[in-house]
């Protein structure tokens, strides 16, 4: 698999690369962030390491670029440790954050968490479609009559799951543990929400679903079209 290291810092990119190559990966490098831009458009990348402070364009407003079309995973590294910057890199679609300096070990560990949570159908045909939707598995994009769908990171998580599993109903609880790998506490209004979310951008008519069922008292399904 592709990775992206976005990373201002020489000794970092080195250190990465030297460990991502023991792991089998293919490696990209990019010092500053219209580096990487120009990366993820012309490669076929599975995750990006994304520094927060880069020349040019920053991770923050890379990775709303890369939200446009991409839906790949993607790893925050930053020295900065406020908590109002890490809930901004998440709001916007980051998949994790790591804080500088950090183990490699650890960083490895979760680069393969991220890859196996959005790779985890790749022993599956790639390419799903159903009716006018086209989900891409690999490419992480989602595409309405030929058109890219911009979707977050949680809102394509659960779409996968559906559209991957058509027909078979899914309680809130197995959505919420299988998306946020999490333990439910019984939060409805966070499914709820997105599940709305993804209607507005998937159905015609948002109001009277025909893709995303909801099951009354049991939870959603998608449907055969």
């Amino acid at each position: 698999m592709n990775i992206l290291i976005a990373e201002d810092e020489q000794d970092i990119r080195n250190l990465l690369e030297l460990h991502l190559l023991k792991e089998g990966y293919t490696v990209f490098k990019a010092v500053n962030g219209l580096e990487a831009l120009d990366i993820l458009k012309k490669e076929h990348i599975h995750l990006a390491l994304l520094d927060v402070m880069m020349d040019g364009i920053d991770g923050f407003n890379l990775l709303k670029m890369l939200r446009e079309w991409s839906q790949i995973p993607v790893i925050f590294l930053t020295a900065k440790i406020e908590d109002d910057d890490k809930i901004l890199g998440l709001g916007l679609g980051a998949d994790d954050y790591v804080i500088k300096p950090f183990k490699p070990v650890e960083l490895m560990a979760r680069i393969k968490s991220n890859l196996r949570r959005c790779y985890k159908y790749s022993g599956e045909n790639e390419l799903t479609k159903i009716g006018n939707l086209e989900l891409s598995k690999e490419g992480c994009t989602v595409k309405k009559d030929g058109e890219i769908v911009t979707l977050n990171a949680k809102e394509f998580k659960i779409l996968e799951m559906l559209m991957s599993n058509i027909g078979r109903v899914f309680t809130k609880k197995q959505i919420y543990e299988n998306v946020w790998q999490e333990e439910y506490l019984g939060d409805d209004n966070t499914i709820i929400v997105h599940i709305s979310h993804l209607r507005d951008k998937i159905e015609e008519d948002p109001k009277n679903p025909c893709k995303i069922k909801t099951i009354r008292g049991i939870g959603y399904r998608f449907e055969k079209i």
